[in-house]
């Protein structure tokens, strides 16, 4: 994993008054497959243009794992997790048989076993080369050279996409796509202006950061990094892309701490509320020892990670209806940097899910307006035990440094 380079956070004026969020981080339309991609998967969501993709499998919300050894696939799915991404010099015919056996769906390299082999239909996608838009290594002790240009990563997606239209097509990319400051891209360092092209190269967008195991000062600590680069790949792409992230889930290289419950909690719902649609564990960690499934040997990590992927798996159709847009308005009580926001209704019932975009406490109170809301009602705070009454159809509650909060609200 590249390290971060340094940067100054520019500080946005936090406004004092109501603020009006538009929720438009998360107010786009559920991508569509391309031309000649059509089929008819009974919910299966945004993947439903694709037969053999996710939504065959019957995920609507992807929570994978990058880069893990097929033999784990059973423990991971005791966790929730419902797809690996990345295969190690894969995929082969044994690693193919073993995940087709555990039930585990793959996203992997598009080779010739991958395209031909009985076991294909475990597949549900395909990668292109991780991290195109980093600097590229041109072999041990030699260096490195440019990122892959744009172009090429195109050319190669309408390979891809001819060899096999019936699976969508992921494409990865780097802390860049968050952090402009980013020094591992190399002679494109500070080009923001390539992602539109790269995001043309795949129907899946990804990227990395991880700012709790990062220790450069630009970046370290500073979780809004990760919903900062789920929301220009939304706009970069027009909405038109699926977008997903990966988040980080051991220590990796960090060996003074690594990211606890609360900040992996705060990162997945920040990436959601802006509008991730899949959720990437990164588990690997290469210091002070390498261990490949650190999160598996991390029990408090590992029972964070299960009730998160509870949580999101139970609400997963909620995450996929329509935002309510211009729905809620927020007003900071006092000091304080605004939550993230975004609601939903889904079966009769108002959903609202709030994150603290910074390390610090605020006091918010949601003020609601939409139709059919009745002036008193009921929020219940999922995982929380608690309820709040709404009054005027508003409410009122506190978040600590990146607390996350999901109401859902019986009218």
């Amino acid at each position: 994993m590249p390290s971060p380079g340094r940067s100054r956070e520019k500080k946005p004026a936090v406004k004092r008054a109501l603020a009006v969020l538009l929720l438009s981080a998360a107010g786009f339309l559920l991508p569509s497959a391309g031309p000649g991609r059509r089929s008819s998967i009974p919910g299966g969501g945004p993947y439903a243009g694709w037969t053999h993709g996710p939504g065959a499998k019957g995920i609507l919300f992807p929570l994978a794992v990058w880069l893990q050894s097929p033999r784990l696939a059973g423990a991971y799915k005791k966790i929730g997790i419902n797809l690996y991404v990345g295969l190690w010099k894969g995929p082969t015919e044994k690693q193919l048989a073993a995940l087709e056996k555990a039930g585990m769906p793959v996203f992997c390299a598009q080779n010739r076993v991958g395209l031909t082999s009985p076991h294909r239909g475990i597949i549900v996608g395909w990668l292109q080369k991780d991290e195109p838009d980093n600097a590229q290594s041109r072999g041990r002790g030699k260096g490195y050279g440019p990122p892959i240009p744009p172009a090429r990563i195109q050319a190669r997606y309408k390979e891809m996409v001819r060899r096999d239209p019936t699976r969508p097509v992921y494409l990865g990319l780097g802390q860049g796509v968050a952090w402009d400051g980013w020094v591992g891209r190399g002679v494109r360092s500070r080009h923001p202006e390539d992602y539109p092209e790269y995001i043309k190269g795949g129907d899946i967008i990804s990227f990395d950061i991880y700012p709790v195991a990062s220790t450069r000062r630009a970046v370290a600590g500073k979780l809004w990094y990760v919903a900062r680069g789920v929301e220009r790949l939304v706009k970069w792409s027009k909405g038109k892309k699926i977008v997903w992230n990966c988040v980080e889930a051991a220590r990796i290289r960090n060996t003074r701490r690594k990211v606890t419950p609360r900040e992996l909690r705060a990162e997945v719902w920040m990436s959601i509320i802006h509008g991730s649609r899949g959720i990437v564990y990164f588990v690997h960690q290469f210091k002070p020892r390498f261990d490949e499934h650190a999160l598996l040997d991390d029990p408090p990590l590992l029972g964070a990670v299960a009730s998160l992927n509870k949580r999101i798996t139970s609400l997963a159709p909620v995450i996929l209806s329509p935002p309510l847009k211009k729905g809620v308005e927020v007003k900071v009580l006092g000091k304080g940097f605004p939550p993230a926001v975004t609601a939903r209704r889904y079966k009769g019932r108002i959903y609202l899910f709030a994150a603290a975009m910074r390390n610090a406490p605020v006091k918010v109170r949601f003020h609601f307006r939409l139709p059919g809301l009745p002036t008193s009602a009921k929020a219940e705070v999922l995982d929380e035990n608690r309820s709040l009454s709404l009054e005027n159809r508003a409410f009122t509650d506190s978040f600590q440094g990146y607390q996350v909060h999901l109401y859902r609200i019986h009218p």
